[in-house]
């Protein structure tokens, strides 16, 4: 992918992709009401919205949900099992500050990345039939997309993911309110997409926030191999893509001390994250993202 060439539904949609995750979970923690959610559905004993079947009575079972109208007619205990619908809305929230441009080795930058992350986990969690929303900021533009679980709304998804026009840095909480407001009444899981530069604590911030409403939030950490590597060679000029400052570097000479401080930062931030009840997960560009994307998926299932 050319760094002059925009992103087309065709590539946000590519089938071998979307496919690479088919049949995996994109699974919720969150406990509400004593069963799990996260799935498209789950069963359990009780009260119900939709009557399911019958079963006989085990030790255990809350003696409140016997059905004495079959025991009348029966002579024997059963109690009733209901279905009931546990969709939630998985919303992503993408960091569109202009540090999102950088391009790894590959071409590819932290933005497309991002929507491919968006747009692959999107018909995913579509497929276990919850809803999906978006919301992309930064300081000069706010993308949004309502929650649907309509199959069609994959496409609404990529038609908003394709408006994001990174620029600018990531905005205080203040000047982004409509990212705390559900309007729908299913539980959120937010999964966060950033490469976490930040100036002033923001991204700390509205992390906080966000779990501070009692959904699960995810954060993934977009970084590319050149920024985990350092893999340039001779003397560079790197540039805050934010401010545009520019340092120069002999790549060589700096590269051990760079890739110390850098594991420090990132442990600093895996501490943070779990100070905040945040899942983080670092991902790098350099990797294929059907394989990263199949590893996080599956790494959560055994979780």
């Amino acid at each position: 992918m050319k760094k002059s060439t925009q992103q087309t539904y065709e590539e946000l949609l590519n089938p071998e992709l979307l496919n690479s995750v088919d049949g995996l979970i994109l699974l919720s923690k969150m406990i509400i009401g004593g069963y799990l959610l996260g799935q498209n559905q789950s069963i359990r004993t009780g009260q119900g919205q939709v009557f399911r079947q019958y079963r006989s009575y085990q030790p255990g079972d809350d003696l409140r949900l016997l059905d004495w109208k079959m025991y009348a007619r029966s002579g024997r205990y059963f109690v009733k099992e209901s279905e009931i619908e546990t969709n939630i809305t998985v919303k992503f929230v993408i960091d569109a500050s202009a540090s999102m441009l950088h391009e790894d080795r590959n071409k590819i930058r932290k933005i497309d990345f991002a929507r491919l992350m968006a747009t692959t986990l999107g018909h995913l969690a579509l497929e276990q039939g919850d809803a999906i929303a978006l919301y992309a900021v930064n300081e000069s533009q706010i993308v949004q997309l309502s929650p649907r679980q309509h199959r069609q709304h994959l496409h609404r998804l990529v038609f908003e993911l394709l408006q994001i026009a990174p620029g600018g840095g990531f905005p205080t909480i203040h000047n982004h309110p409509l990212l705390y407001h559900n309007p729908g009444s299913n539980k959120e899981m937010i999964v966060f997409i950033s490469d976490m530069y930040e100036h002033s604590g923001e991204i700390y911030e509205t992390l906080e926030q966000l779990s501070a409403l009692k959904n699960e939030v995810l954060f993934f950490h977009l970084l590319g191999q050149n920024e985990l590597d350092l893999n340039y060679k001779g003397t560079v000029t790197l540039e805050d893509l934010e401010t545009g400052q520019r340092i120069q570097v002999d790549s060589q000479k700096v590269r051990k001390q760079y890739q110390e401080n850098l594991q420090q930062h990132l442990h600093k931030i895996e501490q943070k994250m779990l100070d905040l009840e945040v899942s983080y997960d670092l991902f790098s560009m350099g990797d294929p993202l059907d394989k990263a994307l199949n590893d996080f998926l599956k790494r959560r299932q055994r979780m």
